[in-house]
């Protein structure tokens, strides 16, 4: 299945199938599943670290900085699908509520084009 084509299921699916293969369920606790997820979403943060946010910018356009960027990118989803999967989690269902939510507490009339927290609109 190439890349845009794949579903998360499909991904999820295959994943476990790597897993279970090489019996590393037994090291995938709840809590070491989420500390994984960060220890991967701090790696990514190590690709910014000492950058301007324009450096950050042309490092995601370069062949290099884009891999490393992807190779990250791709951990964190893998450790997100090992957890929802781990405690039934629909993700595409959360999301789609998680936006919902953020459209009620962020409305476009107050929202649009400031940074500020939904308390302070």
């Amino acid at each position: 299945m190439s890349g845009s084509h794949a579903s998360l299921e499909s991904i999820t699916e295959r994943l476990i199938e790597f897993r279970d293969a090489r019996d590393w369920r037994q090291f995938h606790s709840l809590k070491d599943l989420i500390v994984s997820l960060n220890l991967e979403a701090a790696e990514l943060l190590e690709l910014t670290q000492w950058k301007s946010a324009e450096a950050v910018e042309q490092m995601a356009e370069s062949g290099t900085g884009k891999a490393r960027l992807a190779e990250e990118c791709a951990d964190i989803l893998l450790y997100l699908l090992l957890i929802a999967e781990r405690t039934g989690i629909d993700l595409v269902e959360a999301a789609q509520e998680k936006i919902a939510v953020n459209e009620r507490k962020y409305p476009v009339e107050k929202s649009r084009g400031t940074a500020a927290k939904y308390s302070e609109l």
